[in-house]
């Protein structure tokens, strides 16, 4: 009996032992694995931001390294954000031309639509786009530039044209279209960015502070 024991125990041992020896191997390979694309993965994520940035600030804003302009925003109610977003700077030589902004619209149908805001220094909309969104498809989902040009709309205004009264949908007397059967999904959006106007026009002064030599703005910077 003892020695059926001891074989058992001996067993298990060595059983245990060819486990540890698999699961070292695979964790090694994983990281190696990890190593070796987690540039490529980094570089093509910069690459899908930068082209999605492209889409809602014109190149004639900029002459900067946008990706390297990126700061933190802390959580804001305007923004519609729980967690920090990300905000860019569009500079042309040392002047300020521009900001583009990570906001939510929490009350989508489907819930979150997540956006990027382009706006000019004078508070004018560049250009905006849809990230991601869960809107029910071919009938809310008409907000993403690939399904529609619904949301080019928003280029060129601001908060005086049209009126903040006006930043609605047209079926609640706004100036913005919307199609029948499906208004609770651009309604969203246009609250999102209207109230991203608000972020931008009520923080102004502190994100051109540090361009002039002044305080800086209350934002942390991203750290790498």
């Amino acid at each position: 009996m003892n020695a059926l024991l001891q074989a058992a125990l001996k067993n298990a041992l060595r059983t245990g032992v060819i486990l540890f020896v698999f699961a070292l191997l695979a964790t090694a390979m994983l990281a190696l694995t990890y190593n070796r694309t987690e540039p490529t993965i980094t570089r093509s994520q910069q690459a899908e931001t930068l082209g999605l940035i492209g889409q809602v600030l014109p190149r004639a804003l900029y002459d900067n390294d946008l990706l390297a302009s990126r700061q933190n925003l802390p959580p804001d109610e305007l923004l519609g954000t729980r967690q920090p977003s990300a905000m860019w700077l569009a500079r042309r030589g040392e002047t300020l031309t521009a900001v583009v902004l990570e906001a939510i619209a929490p009350d989508g149908y489907g819930g979150n639509i997540h956006l990027l805001v382009g706006i000019d220094i004078d508070g004018t909309v560049t250009g905006v786009r849809v990230t991601s969104h869960r809107e029910t498809p071919g009938l809310g989902d008409y907000i993403h530039r690939a399904k529609s040009p619904w949301i080019e709309q928003f280029v060129g205004k601001s908060l005086i044209e049209p009126a903040p009264k006006h930043w609605k949908v047209i079926k609640d007397g706004g100036r913005f279209d919307a199609r029948a059967g499906a208004t609770i999904t651009p309604r969203a959006v246009v609250k999102a960015v209207k109230q991203a106007l608000d972020y931008f026009a009520r923080h102004r002064a502190a994100i051109i502070a540090p361009i002039r030599g002044q305080a800086p703005p209350p934002v942390e910077e991203t750290r790498s």
